[in-house]
């Protein structure tokens, strides 16, 4: 399997982007307009946070339906995996507030990513066959546009220790539950997707590209056409162990509203997923 990186700029950008999209579920862009420079400022603002003992005071509340604000170290674990990720992360929605400190460049990165996502949608649905793209309760990018769902997460990965569960790693094997995936490259390498045959393969890490995976609502809404793809973050060897890894997925989604299939809006099937992976309270999931 073989991710392509596809140049913005080239004047074929869109039919190679959907190409590595349906042949392995993940691309990733080159000469984009997202800054270089604003992304490590971000990068570097939140490895301040999570080196900081007042992260804890932005513990997010499990019985809102928005979960903002920070999640502690293993709170999550992928579907069918009693070990929790060896992660902690924190939740940035539009128009949230951010913890003290941070300066407004995270907001700017989510308005930034937020419309290149509306751009990339329109090449991923102007490929669909019409069949398809008639069934739709809208088009792709109009089920996204100004969705309040839309979700940025900032993930530290810390230093492996040498007592970690049997089965723990730093994410799973998983598919997201969103539409699409943004990921700026991670400050690390680490992740894999895996291709048909079961088997695993790097995903490329160059600094300042931008990586993309269909999700769950993608394959959900186009009956396939577009396929949600497995993936996760290994565990490193070595003295790579010893170092800090974050990243910063932009879970795209379509508004609350948005019909998806017949029988689920975007807020009926992510509640479902939530649930699977431990993210909501038992409370909520009753």
């Amino acid at each position: 399997m073989f991710v392509k990186t596809v140049d913005y700029r080239s004047p074929q950008a869109a039919e190679e982007f959907v190409s590595t999209l349906r042949e392995t579920g993940f691309a990733v862009l080159s000469n984009h307009p997202i800054s270089k420079d604003l992304l490590d400022s971000v990068y570097g603002e939140w490895q301040g946070f999570f080196e900081s003992n007042e992260k804890f005071g932005y513990t997010f509340d499990p019985k809102t339906t928005k979960q903002a604000g920070y999640f502690p170290f293993k709170s999550e674990n992928a579907k069918n995996y009693a070990a929790g990720d060896l992660k902690e992360f924190y939740h940035y929605w539009s128009e949230a507030d951010l913890p003290k400190g941070l300066s407004p460049e995270t907001m700017t990165l989510h308005k930034n990513m937020s419309a290149l996502a509306v751009e990339i949608l329109q090449w991923l649905g102007n490929a669909l066959p019409a069949s398809i793209a008639q069934s739709l309760s809208m088009p792709l990018h109009q089920m996204v546009r100004d969705s309040d769902l839309t979700l940025l997460r900032i993930i530290h990965y810390p230093p492996l220790a040498e007592d970690e569960e049997e089965g723990a790693v730093r994410s799973a094997e998983h598919e997201d539950l969103n539409i699409i995936t943004i990921l700026p490259a991670a400050t690390q390498p680490g992740l894999q997707v895996k291709d048909s045959k079961g088997q695993w393969h790097e995903v490329p890490c160059d600094p300042g590209t931008l990586v993309f995976n269909a999700a769950d609502g993608l394959q959900l809404a186009t009956d396939g056409f577009y396929r949600s793809t497995t993936h996760r973050v290994v565990n490193p060897a070595g003295s790579e162990s010893l170092k800090s890894r974050y990243s910063m997925p932009m879970f795209i989604n379509a508004r609350s509203d948005v019909q998806l299939s017949p029988t689920d809006t975007t807020l009926s099937f992510m509640e479902k997923r939530l649930n699977e992976i431990g993210l909501k309270s038992k409370r909520d999931a009753a």
